[in-house]
Order: structure tokens, then sequence, then C-alpha cells
């Protein structure tokens, strides 16, 4: 399919962490964004955000992504979208309360966009995660590195063998593999139909800045509180600190990822990682406290250079279709702790 340079691009759960920032790269590059939301509550922040960009965004209410035809007149009319709408918690029983919402909100974006605009829509780009890629190895002394070739099929098989009882981790990283996986499986299914193409972005932990609406420490996205626990707070043993991590990414490259996606052809079909490379909290730790030394100093006996890194991503197909350049760990610690500093939570 053909890229999408110009025109009306849909955001679902627009209000979220890594929505916001894809909002502003969209206005910033001349799209018009329409962006859902499930609350009225939601739209005033949001309305004052990017006031300065006056009609080229506006809010539309979905409030339960789970409900047939959800989407339906949010797509009318827009030249691409980029549903990020999805649950990201460690807190389900029942491992439905988070695939449910994924994998149906997921499928009823690509049904709505199917049935009502598909004369319009050329392009949809599923937030996926790196939790759909991976594979969870408990020996933190092996290093593993994944690419848009694996998907987690061990988190799956433990849902659907335990149910309530699998690792809460796999709950999630079941949401994400399975949501992912049925919008490849629609894009099949409907292939020569469609007038539309998918692309997936695969991002792994996501941190950095926020533009959201935040005013207090608990309002943060899941990422940034243990960010929050482990770097300003200091909330981590010296272990913990010195083989605690996986893979990270600056939330501004997953904004520019999500619109390139839109902008290059060649992005077309294919599942791309986004990933800036491999971290151990003692990483983020020594950055924050070079930074702000009367952060915690978190393990001083860690070595980076002698660091097992157990959980790794191939990111050079992002590098290669979306021309990505990632921001260090360095770049990205000295913006969230001034904006923590800023909030007077150090």
């Amino acid at each position: 399919m053909p890229a999408v340079p110009k025109g009306t691009v849909l955001v679902s759960g627009c209000n979220g962490y890594v929505a916001v920032w894809v909002v502003k790269q969209l206005l910033e590059d001349g799209y018009t964004v329409r962006g859902t939301v499930r609350r009225e509550s939601s739209i005033p922040y949001l309305k004052d955000l990017f006031g300065s960009y006056g009609d080229r965004f506006e809010n539309i209410i979905v409030p339960d992504i789970t409900k047939e035809g959800a989407f339906d007149e949010a797509v009318k009319g827009v030249d691409a979208i980029e549903h990020t709408a999805s649950p990201f918690h460690l807190n389900a029983d029942d491992p439905q309360e988070i695939i449910g919402p994924a994998v149906s909100g997921t499928v009823g974006m690509l049904q709505s966009a199917l049935k009502h605009a598909n004369g319009t829509v050329r392009r949809v780009v599923v937030t996926s995660s790196c939790s759909a890629v991976l594979t969870e190895d408990p020996d933190l002394t092996k290093s593993h590195t994944f690419s848009e070739v694996n998907w987690n099929e061990a988190a799956i098989q433990d849902v659907r063998e335990n149910g309530r009882n699998a690792e809460p981790i796999d709950k999630y990283h079941a949401s994400k593999a399975l949501a992912e996986r049925s919008a490849w499986e629609f894009a099949q299914k409907h292939k020569g139909e469609a007038k539309f193409d998918v692309v997936a972005i695969n991002p792994p932990y996501v941190y950095g800045p926020w533009l959201h609406d935040v005013k207090r420490v608990e309002d943060l996205n899941t990422s940034m509180i243990a960010f929050y626990d482990a770097v300003i707070k200091g909330n981590k043993t010296p272990e913990e600190f010195a083989t605690g991590g996986q893979s990270w990414v600056d939330v501004r490259e997953v904004a520019v990822g999500h619109v390139r996606a839109l902008q290059r052809e060649e992005a077309g079909g294919e599942r791309i990682i986004t990933s800036s490379g491999p971290w151990n909290w003692q990483d983020f730790v020594n950055a924050a406290h070079k930074i702000e030394p009367s952060l915690p100093a978190g393990n001083t006996a860690y070595d980076p250079k002698t660091a097992v890194y157990h959980t790794c991503f191939d990111n050079s197909k992002s590098k290669r279709l979306l021309g990505l350049d990632y921001r260090t760990i360095e770049e990205t610690t000295r913006d969230s702790v001034a904006q923590f500093k800023e909030k007077v939570w150090l």
C-alpha cells in the first residue's frame, strides 16, 4: 500500500503515555488528528495541550473499546489509524480482564476500518510490544537476543494451561501477543478486500518524559512508576539493581516510529521492533546519580563492562525501514529527572 504522508489520522486512547507523544509528532508533521478518549473529562487537558494546533486536533469519545462497532464513527473519513489503546498492568486476576480488551479492541478497530473507512484508510499502525516477541528465561546469567521472527509462545501457553494461576507478567505478555497476532490474522483473512495494510510497532519498556495528564506520581504509567521507584527512590536490593532489567526505548522514539510507519511505503505489512538497547536498573541509577548526586547510588560495586544483559532485541529493522536514531540512557534519564525535579518529586 502507498504511504500516508498527509491527511487525518485517528489515534485511539490518545490521552495515554505513548499516544500523547504520537499525537504531538503527527501534529508537528502536519497531520490532522482525531483522538479517541473514554471520558469527556479527559478532553479539556488535551484541548489545552494541543490548543496551538487549532482545528487540526479533535476528540471523539469511545467509552468501551470492547463493544462491537465501538470505532465505527471514529474511523469515518480518516486516512490512517494509530491504534495505541490497550491496557498495561499486572493486576489481572482472570487473564481475560486484560486479554479481552487488547484483542477485541484491535480486531474491532480493524473491522470498523473495513466496514466504514475502506475507501479512505490506507494504513493501520498497531502498538504491540516486545512482550509479544520475547521468551522469558529465569536464568539471569544468560543473554538472549530476539528479533521480529520471534513470538512469545510461552506466555500464551502459561495462560492457556493455568488461567488465573498463570504468572501475572505472562497474562500481560499474552495479551500483547494475542492482540498482535489477531491483527495479522485479520490482515491475512481480508487480503484483497481491505484497501489498507497493517504495521506493528513493538517497543520494549518505554521510559522518558511525559506529556499526558499527571498530577501525582500515581498518575504515571506503569513503566515510569517503576522507573521512579527504582531510580528516584532507590527501592531495589543490590542484586536487583545489578541484574534486574530488560530492554528499553525513549517514548519520543516510539512516537517518531509510529509516524514514520505511516510515511514510509516499505513499512507496510511489517512488524518492527523499536528498542534503544538493554539495561539493568543500575545503568539508569548511575546516569541519574551523576546528574543529581542526592539521588540513590544503588549498587556501587556494579560494573557495566562485565554486566549481563539478559534480554536484548535486534533493532536493525527499525533503523533500516524507519530511519530511527535512538537516545542514550543518559539523555532519557536527564530529561526524566528534570521533569521529576520540576514536579518537586525528588
